[in-house]
């Protein structure tokens, strides 16, 4: 399978969950700050590039812009810097071989919107909705909490007839520890009135939605629509504690959820990966994303795959990328993904344990169908969001 691999090109892919990157031109410790998940500069005599994402985006990004694997970092910016942010940006994403993305825009920065990333890479784009940032938006305008809770449901409707799908990020503003059940009608008007009010008192605190009781609301409105619902899990900047974000401390909202017939995209997941994998076992309506965790652990990603897939069911298993900032995050998520699956498949196939058709087909499922599938993806994506 390897030698066929090899001989063809791959299939396109899905990026089921991606961000835009960077419109402008970047010094060299802003780039670096999107090496890594932390909130500070690399330590005194250290660099981010000595991580596995950084020596990553050294081995598969220098080609793309005319210069050898491997080239010093230095070397790498300048190119970079030479080619200028659009064209350096066009050449990496249309390199990554992902024609279909779908957009989780609720990041702040100067950032390409959906469109914009479709055009930069000759494909097609869609929006995934953060909810936290929806709630804040509609918070800005709203004076009382019935209004806020009205507005907020008419908000969540009319995103849910154009995006693909919602997104919650209760992990890193609370924690997956949440009460699973709706939250009644008196304690959630209670919650919606605190923070309304500490907002209007200026804390700075109270920007973002972090009250246990509206996160459950956000979570619950969007199970109630007809859209997948992808869930922060695991790895992540300090903003979360890691300890609150294994996603097998969603077991029994996974469980109350399901008679609504909602999809939940467990992302990331590691280092708590198997458990994900081990949800998306069990429970229909659970999927197991593998983005971000390969990117991070670069020439081990074939290692924390192969544990996705010990349990996981393969039509349950999703590629992303969840690249952010940079274009380079686009390539270095899709090369990781590819090579480290080709590897897995190649060798199972070769010790007898997998047929060479299932191995390409298990490929296909997980490179793009199954997206497609659980987003509804097929005949609907469009250049447009």
């Amino acid at each position: 399978m390897a030698a066929d691999r090899a001989a063809r090109p791959r299939p396109p892919l899905v990026d089921h969950h991606c961000h835009g990157v960077v419109r402008g031109e970047l010094d060299s410790a802003a780039f670096e700050a999107y090496l890594t998940e932390s909130d500070a500069p690399a330590a005194p005599g250290t660099s981010y590039f000595d991580t596995q994402l950084g020596f990553a985006v050294r081995r598969w990004c220098p080609p793309l812009l005319g210069l050898a694997p491997h080239c010093p970092p230095e070397r790498y910016l300048a190119r970079r810097r030479e080619l200028g942010a659009a064209e350096a940006t066009r050449r990496l994403l249309r390199a990554a071989g992902v024609t279909e993305f779908l957009v989780d825009t609720g990041l702040p920065g100067d950032l390409t919107s959906p469109q914009e990333l479709a055009d930069a890479a000759g494909g097609a784009a869609r929006e995934i909705v953060r909810l936290e940032h929806l709630a804040e938006r509609v918070a800005d305008t709203s004076r009382t909490a019935d209004s806020f809770l009205a507005a907020l449901g008419d908000a969540v409707r009319a995103a849910a007839r154009t995006a693909a799908g919602f997104k919650s990020v209760a992990g890193y503003r609370y924690g997956l520890d949440l009460d699973p059940t709706p939250p009644a009608p008196a304690p959630l008007r209670a919650a919606a009135d605190r923070w309304l009010a500490a907002r209007a008192s200026g804390d700075p605190a109270a920007a973002r939605v972090a009250d246990p009781v509206l996160l459950r609301h956000l979570l619950w409105s969007a199970a109630h629509t007809a859209l997948p619902l992808q869930l922060h899990t695991g790895f992540g900047d300090p903003d979360l504690r890691l300890d609150r974000c294994d996603p097998l401390l969603l077991t029994d909202f996974i469980r109350a959820v399901r008679p609504t017939g909602c999809a939940l995209i467990l992302l990331h997941g590691y280092p708590y990966h198997r458990g994900a994998a081990y949800l998306a076992a069990v429970f229909p309506h659970v999927y197991a994303d593998v983005g971000l965790a390969l990117t991070h652990t670069g020439a081990r990603a074939g290692a924390v795959l192969a544990e996705v897939l010990e349990v996981a069911p393969f039509g349950k298993v999703l590629f992303s990328t969840d690249a952010y900032g940079l274009p380079e995050l686009y390539v270095v998520g899709a090369r990781l993904f590819q090579e480290a699956l080709d590897g897995l498949l190649a060798r199972w196939v070769r010790d007898g344990a997998w047929g060479a058709a299932d191995a390409e087909r298990v490929a296909a499922l997980v490179a793009a169908d199954n997206a497609r599938r659980v987003y509804c993806l097929n005949n609907t994506i469009t250049g447009d969001t």
